[in-house]
C-alpha cells in the first residue's frame, strides 16, 4: 500500500509526465477521446469514470486530471491509482484493495477472540480499508489499557492470498499489568485517606487482585473519582473544595503507579437563615416556607437545596401557578461559616413542552419511558423536572446509555425533549450458594426479567434448596399500575422445612398480592392480602411433647388475612448524609375466610450514624411483635413468633422463649410477643480497605414470651414469662466478590437455664 506521501509525489509527477514545466502543465489543456480502465475486477469501469469526473472529448487541464486522481484515491477503494496519458487516450490503471478472507488475533490471552471481534469494525468478506485497520488496532490497544496494560501494542499484518484476498492478523503484545500501588491524598484534614478511598472507584493493588479489578490506572476512572470526591465534600458542606491536581507517577521499579490527589478542603459551612420571598402576587411566601425542611445549623448540601426547590415547584403545580421558578440566593458569612439562603419565587419564561421524542428503544415501550416524566406535551417547561426525569430513566436499569436533551421547537416558546436510549439485556439467570448454621448449605436458582415484554414489569422465578428447607416462588411486579405511581406485587409459592432445631416438619403454600404507593419522598404505604395453607408434620412422634402433637393433629390450616405496612426511610435522602432513620410497622388481620382468626402486629426501628471521620458506623435496631389469637382452636408454633439468629444473636434458632422439655422432648413453642434491641458498631481494623474486611462489636437484648391461648398440657413447660437475655460479641465482616461473609463470636451473659446458646455464627451468600 502506498502512503499518502507517495500519492502526493505521484500527483506532482503527473504534471512532469507531460514534459512541461509545472506552471505550463497546469495551464495546458487536453482532450481525450477515449478512456481506458485497467486493473479493476469488482468495481465497474463506469463507477471509476464517475469518480474521475472527465468526459470523453471534453477539454481538461492537468489540474483537473490531478483533481480526478485525488477523487479516486479518496474513494478508499483502490490500493494504487495511476493516470497515463497516451495521445488522445487516457489510461487509468488501478489496483483494487483486496477482500479480507479472515481475521485472526495472535498473542492475546487476557482478552478472548470473540471479545476482540466485537470491538473491531473490519469484517471478513469486506474490502480491506487500511485506515479502518489502524483504527481497529487502536481500539484493541485501548481495551488492554482499560485493563491496566498500558504497554500493550497491536500491529496489524496483511498476508496475501490468491484472487486478491488477504488474511488480516492483529499481532498483540499484551505487556504486563501495571497496577496502582498506592492512592494517597494531601491537604485532607476532615477525612482520612481510608475514608476517601472508600468512595472512589480506583483501588490499591492487593494480593486479592483476582477479586479487586479496579486497581489498574484508567484515565476515565480517575475523572470519575474526581467527580465523586467533589460530590462527597459538597454534600458535607465544604463549598470551597477543589482538587488542585491528580498526579500519577511510576514506581522506581516501573511496575506500578502512585496516584496522588492534591486537595483543598476549605471550611465546612452550615445553613444560616432560611427565608422565602415571593415576587409573584398569587404565590404566598408563607405557604412555600412551610414546605421547607432545612433548619439553621444543618450542614449545607446542594442535594437539600434541590429537594427544597422541587417541593416548592410541586406546590406551585398543585396551586395552578404556571412558570414559577425558585431562585436560591445565597449570602455567605465567612465569620460564622454559614450560608443564608433566600428562596425567591419568580416568574420564569413562558415556554411549553411541544413534544417528547424517544429513540433507540427497540423493546421497551414508549410509555415506560414517558412514565418517568412528570411533564407531558403542552405543560410548562421546567428544566429541573427534566433533569430529574433523566435521572429516573437512567435508574431504571433497562438501558446501557440514556441521554435526555432539549432543543427549540417550532417557535422560541416551544421546547422539544429528545430521549435517546441504548437498550441492554434485562434478563438474568443467577446461580447462588448460601450457608448458615441455621439451615446448612443451600443452592439458589433464579430467573429474573426486569423489563418483561418491554413493559417495565418484573417477573421472577426462584428455587431455593438447603439442607433444612426447600422453597419455590414466583413473583410479578407492575411499578405503574393503570399508569399511576402505584406498584402492584403478586407473589405465590410453596415451601417445606425440616429443621434439626424443631422436631417437626412444615409445608406451606401462599398467595400474596399487594399495592404500594408513596406518601412523600421518605414514606410509603402498602396494603396487601395474604392467603396461606400450612401444615405441621411429625418427624418422629416419640420425640414430640403433648403440645406439639396436639398442634400437629390440627392438620392443614388456612389463613386469609388483610394487612397494611408503613415505612419511613431517611437513610438516603435525609438531611444528614451520615445519619438515617428507618421506621416500619404493620398489622395483619386474619379471619376474612379461612380457619385462623388473629391480629398480628410488628414494628421495627433502625437508627444509624457515622462518627470519627465517618469511619465508624453506629447502629441501633429495635424490633417487636405481638399476636392476638382469636380462633376457637389454639394457635400453633407455626403461627407464633420465633427468634432466628438474624434477630437475636448468641442463641440457636428458637433457642429462647417458651418450650416444653423433659426427657427426650425438647419442643420450642414460640411466643405471642417478642422484643429485641440490637446495638452494633462497625469499624476498620487496620487492613487495606480494598480487602473489604471490617470489625464489629454488638450487644443484643431480647425476649420472647406469652402462651396465653395455648392449652398448656404435660410437664416441662418453661419460659412463658418475660425474661430479658443479654448477649455481647464481636464480628468479622468480609465483603467479597462472591458475597458478604459475617463471622459472629458471641457470649450470652444473661440467659435462662433452658435456653440453647451458641457462641459462633457464620453466614455467607454468593451469586456466581
Amino acid at each position: 500500500m502506498k502512503s499518502a506521501f507517495a500519492r502526493l509525489v505521484y500527483a506532482l509527477g503527473l504534471a512532469l509526465a507531460l514534459l512541461l514545466p509545472m506552471d505550463a502543465a497546469l495551464a495546458q489543456s487536453y482532450r481525450f477521446t477515449n478512456l481506458k480502465i485497467e486493473g479493476n475486477q469488482r468495481i465497474e469501469s463506469s463507477t471509476i469514470v464517475s469518480y474521475l469526473g472527465i468526459e470523453r472529448g471534453a477539454e481538461v487541464t492537468a489540474a483537473q486530471l490531478n483533481d480526478g486522481y485525488q477523487r479516486l484515491v479518496a474513494s478508499n477503494a483502490f490500493e494504487t491509482v495511476e493516470l497515463v496519458p497516451q495521445g488522445s487516450t487516457l489510461v487509468v490503471k488501478v489496483t483494487e484493495y483486496p477482500t479480507i478472507n479472515r481475521i485472526n488475533f495472535e498473542g492475546n490471552r487476557r482478552i478472548k477472540n470473540d471479545a476482540l471481534s466485537e470491538l473491531i469494525e473490519s469484517e471478513s468478506r469486506r474490502v480491506l480499508n487500511p485506515a479502518q485497520v489502524e483504527r481497529d488496532a487502536g481500539v484493541i490497544a485501548e481495551a488492554y489499557s482499560q485493563q491496566g496494560r498500558i504497554a500493550a501494542t497491536v500491529r496489524p499484518q496483511i498476508i496475501r492470498r490468491n484472487d486478491n484476498r488477504v488474511d488480516l492478523v492483529f499481532e498483540i503484545d499484551e505487556g504486563a499489568t501495571i497496577e496502582i500501588e498506592r492512592v494517597s491524598f494531601v491537604g485532607n484534614r476532615a477525612f482520612t485517606d481510608r475514608r476517601l478511598r472508600q468512595v472512589m472507584q480506583s483501588k490499591q493493588a492487593t494480593f486479592l487482585r483476582a477479586f479487586v479489578r479496579n486497581d489498574t490506572l484508567i484515565e476515565d476512572r480517575i475523572e470519575f473519582d474526581k467527580q465523586v470526591l467533589r460530590e462527597f465534600y459538597l454534600s458535607r458542606g465544604y463549598v470551597d473544595f477543589r482538587i488542585n491536581s491528580a498526579n500519577v507517577e511510576l514506581t522506581q521499579e516501573r511496575d506500578g503507579f502512585f496516584l496522588l490527589f492534591d486537595l483543598y478542603e476549605g471550611n465546612q459551612f452550615k445553613f444560616g437563615n432560611i427565608t422565602v420571598t415571593s415576587d409573584m402576587a398569587q404565590a404566598n411566601a408563607d405557604d412555600y416556607a412551610a414546605t421547607l425542611r432545612i433548619k439553621p445549623g444543618v450542614i449545607y448540601s446542594p442535594t437539600l437545596m434541590e429537594q427544597a426547590i422541587t417541593r416548592m415547584e410541586r406546590l406551585a403545580v398543585r396551586q395552578g401557578i404556571d412558570f414559577m421558578r425558585v431562585e436560591p440566593r445565597v449570602t455567605r458569612n465567612d465569620r460564622q461559616l454559614t450560608l443564608d439562603v433566600d428562596f425567591v419565587l419568580v416568574r420564569g419564561p413562558r415556554v411549553f413542552v411541544e413534544r417528547i421524542d424517544i429513540e433507540g428503544n427497540t423493546t421497551t415501550l414508549d410509555r415506560v419511558i414517558r412514565q418517568q416524566f412528570t411533564t407531558v406535551e403542552g405543560d410548562p417547561f421546567n428544566p429541573r423536572a427534566i433533569r430529574q426525569s433523566a435521572e429516573r430513566i437512567k435508574a431504571l436499569g433497562y438501558f446501557a446509555d440514556a441521554n435526555v436533551e432539549t432543543r427549540e421547537g417550532s417557535s422560541p416558546e416551544q421546547q422539544i425533549i429528545d430521549v435517546n436510549v441504548e437498550e441492554k439485556p434485562t434478563g438474568s439467570l443467577t446461580v447462588g450458594g448460601s450457608y448458615s448454621i441455621d439451615s446448612g448449605v443451600g443452592i439458589n436458582l433464579g430467573l429474573t426479567e426486569d423489563n418483561f415484554l418491554g413493559r417495565g414489569q418484573r417477573l421472577r422465578f426462584v428455587i431455593a434448596t438447603a439442607q433444612d428447607a426447600d422453597n419455590f416462588q414466583i413473583g410479578f411486579t407492575e411499578p405503574y399500575l393503570l399508569g399511576r405511581d402505584l406498584r402492584f406485587d403478586l407473589d405465590l409459592g410453596l415451601g417445606t422445612t425440616s429443621s434439626s432445631y424443631r422436631k417437626y416438619n412444615t409445608s406451606a403454600r401462599f398467595f400474596r398480592p399487594a399495592l404500594t404507593f408513596s406518601v412523600n419522598e421518605f414514606s410509603r404505604v402498602s396494603f396487601n392480602y395474604s392467603y396461606s395453607n400450612s401444615e405441621m408434620e411429625a418427624q418422629n412422634s416419640t420425640t414430640n411433647g403433648p403440645i406439639i402433637l396436639s398442634e400437629i393433629a390440627q392438620g392443614r390450616k388456612t389463613s386469609s388475612a388483610l394487612g397494611f405496612n408503613y415505612a419511613f426511610d431517611s437513610r438516603t435522602n435525609g438531611l444528614d448524609p451520615n445519619s438515617g432513620l428507618l421506621i416500619e410497622f404493620g398489622t395483619e388481620v386474619a379471619g376474612v375466610g379461612g380457619d385462623n382468626k388473629y391480629i398480628k402486629s410488628n414494628a421495627k426501628a433502625v437508627a444509624q450514624t457515622r462518627v470519627y471521620h465517618e469511619e465508624v458506623v453506629l447502629r441501633a435496631t429495635f424490633e417487636t411483635g405481638a399476636l392476638r389469637w382469636q380462633s376457637d382452636q389454639p394457635s400453633r408454633a407455626e403461627d407464633r413468633f420465633t427468634l432466628s439468629t438474624n434477630r437475636m444473636r448468641g442463641f440457636e434458632p428458637a433457642g429462647i422463649g417458651p418450650r416444653q422439655e423433659y426427657g427426650d422432648v425438647n419442643d420450642p413453642l414460640g411466643g405471642n410477643q417478642f422484643a429485641v434491641l440490637r446495638l452494633d458498631a462497625e469499624f476498620p481494623i487496620g487492613l487495606p480497605e480494598e480487602l473489604g474486611i471490617r470489625g464489629g462489636l454488638f450487644y443484643d437484648i431480647g425476649t420472647l414470651w406469652n402462651l396465653a391461648d395455648v392449652n398448656v398440657t404435660g410437664p416441662g413447660v418453661v419460659g412463658r414469662d418475660m425474661s430479658l437475655r443479654h448477649v455481647i460479641g464481636f464480628s468479622v465482616l468480609w465483603t467479597t466478590a462472591i458475597g458478604p461473609l459475617r463471622f459472629n463470636f458471641s457470649k450470652a451473659i444473661k440467659k435462662e437455664d433452658f435456653d440453647r446458646s451458641r457462641n459462633f455464627d457464620l453466614t455467607v451468600q454468593a451469586t456466581f
